[in-house]
């Protein structure tokens, strides 16, 4: 289960909108590289075959299965405060993270 703060929610539907991606899912998913090994990525997209499909705080959610193994449990914030950082991921799963938190081993 991947679980969007209010926030999140909130940030991804107002990008949707501006993208003029309404009708389509927020991707989330883990690709190599970043200074930890893995990174987690994000984009609109239409939903592909073996992709696993949810919803948090209304958004539909996409993740394909490798990427699944390494999300599950995954909570995702919005932080736009003075020192704004964007989306903040929390991960179980992750045994160390980069400073920047946007990758992961």
């Amino acid at each position: 289960m991947i679980t969007l703060s209010h926030r999140a929610a909130q940030q991804v539907r107002t990008m949707q909108s501006e993208a003029a991606a309404g009708a389509k899912c927020l991707r989330l998913l883990v690709d190599q590289g970043g200074c930890s090994g893995q990174q987690y990525g994000m984009s609109f997209d239409e939903p592909k075959t073996g992709d696993h499909e949810m919803e948090s705080e209304g958004v539909r959610l996409l993740v394909d299965a490798a990427s699944l193994a390494l999300l599950d449990g995954v909570s995702i914030d919005f932080d736009d405060g003075l020192h704004g950082k964007g989306f903040e991921i929390k991960n179980p799963n992750a045994k160390s993270t980069c400073g920047c938190g946007k990758s992961f081993n």
